[in-house]
């Protein structure tokens, strides 16, 4: 094996979760402990930062610092929603880049993210190879959406579910405290891929879940919504709804439209105001109190009820990440391969090629949900309950969560 030495960098890109800086702390402790590795250098708001000269040397960090980002939500490097372009159109970032690797020696890439991250872990790698220059380029997969291609399931996407369906349940009980009834609608996040609002059924499993999903997998229908909801609300008084953000009309148009203005750096529509649409709705229709919630950035990073399974996984892929470059492996992302041992879930990580990965989405089975896309069935539920378990023993001072504090030294 050729063995490749030189300094690393670990970028973050994309949305932040309760568990992206357990992966980056899989790279880092990783790289830091190789041996073959002599730099590690964290990249301040993900490529931006390679761009802008703005490297942290992980190596003057506290241990301890490094260990919290285990339990520390968001992404500690710093975020960023940059679209490289295709270097073959304009290659001027990519030279840019590869100004910053020679400078610093760079010869191993981990990048942080989701379907886009990939992408640019992908366009890098090709770049690199074009011009003769040998760096390892890696992605770690992160995303609350659950929608990257070739993986069981994503970094991320448990503890937010755990949010998401704990969260429902606590509102169900609070909406039926009430004898004058109630209609309250959530809205999830998720532009194309409904895992997310899917989640809100293992509530359902403990009888205290929605009665009826609506997921962008299948076409919305405004007048059969609307019959579901008053069915439901004659039958039992109440009625609590999960909305997918990303829900859409048969000619593809999103139901949000209407409140849809901007766009986000790598040019996806930025959701967000459905349930106040839909609550209006059935307000005017039913009569009823009608409430609209939208979960918005709190189910992001809502680190007090990450599933640690959840957070070992995401270290696992950060680790693996480090030693499959090592080991010579170069252009792949990490992911994630289900099993069963001893009568129990289990998880190990392959690797699949970023050029399969880059821009694509995985969506969730249509078997998976019900015939008449109210709802998914019991096989979503095996396959999500498993992800969501464990409670992780949380750093705590003054019985507050105690967050990794890091020192950021620009690398020289």
């Amino acid at each position: 094996m050729n063995v490749l030495k030189g300094a690393c960098i670990i970028g973050q890109s994309g949305g932040p979760t309760s568990v992206i800086n357990a992966s980056a702390y899989g790279v880092i402790d990783t790289a830091l402990k190789s041996g073959v590795i002599t730099r590690v250098l964290g990249a301040e708001h993900g490529i931006k930062g390679v761009l802008n000269d703005r490297l942290f040397d992980m190596g003057q960090e506290d241990p301890e610092e490094l260990r919290l980002l285990k339990y520390t939500p968001s992404s500690a490097l710093g975020s960023c929603r940059y679209k490289l372009a295709d270097p073959a159109v304009d290659d001027t970032d990519f030279k840019r880049i590869l100004e910053i690797f020679k400078k610093y020696d760079v010869r191993y890439f981990f990048y942080n993210g989701g379907n886009d991250s990939m992408d640019t872990c992908n366009k890098i790698n090709q770049y690199m190879q074009s011009v003769g220059y040998e760096c390892r380029v890696m992605g770690v997969p992160k995303t609350i959406d659950n929608d990257l291609y070739g993986t069981d399931h994503c970094p991320g996407y448990a503890s937010a579910a755990k949010y998401i369906a704990t969260s429902f349940m606590e509102v169900y009980l609070d909406s039926h405290v009430y004898d004058t009834g109630m209609i309250v609608i959530m809205e999830i996040m998720g532009r194309h891929a409904g895992w997310l609002a899917a989640a809100s059924a293992l509530a359902g499993e403990y009888g205290a879940g929605p009665d009826l999903i609506y997921l962008p997998e299948t076409d919305f229908d405004m007048p059969k919504f609307i019959e579901d909801v008053k069915r439901v609300y004659a039958e039992k008084g109440n009625c609590l709804v999960a909305v997918s953000e990303g829900i859409h009309y048969a000619d593809g148009g999103f139901v949000s439209d209407a409140k849809v203005e901007k766009t986000d750096g790598f040019g996806h529509a930025q959701m967000g105001g459905l349930a106040a649409i839909l609550a209006e709705v059935i307000k005017e229709e039913t009569g009823a109190k009608v409430r609209g919630i939208e979960l918005n950035l709190l189910q992001r990073c809502g680190a007090h009820l990450a599933s640690e399974t959840d957070i070992e996984e995401s270290f696992m892929a950060g680790k693996a990440a480090v030693e499959n470059a090592i080991a010579g492996i170069n252009g792949r992302m990490i992911a994630f391969e289900r099993g069963i041992q001893n009568g129990h879930y289990a998880c190990k990580t392959k690797l699949v090629p970023l050029m399969e990965v880059a821009n694509v989405e995985k969506k969730i089975p249509r078997e998976w949900i019900n015939e008449d896309g109210t709802g998914v069935t019991h096989r979503f539920i095996e396959y999500a309950l498993p992800l969501i378990q464990g409670e992780p023993d949380l750093p705590k001072q003054d019985s507050l969560p105690r967050f990794a504090k890091l020192k950021k030294v620009l690398a020289k």
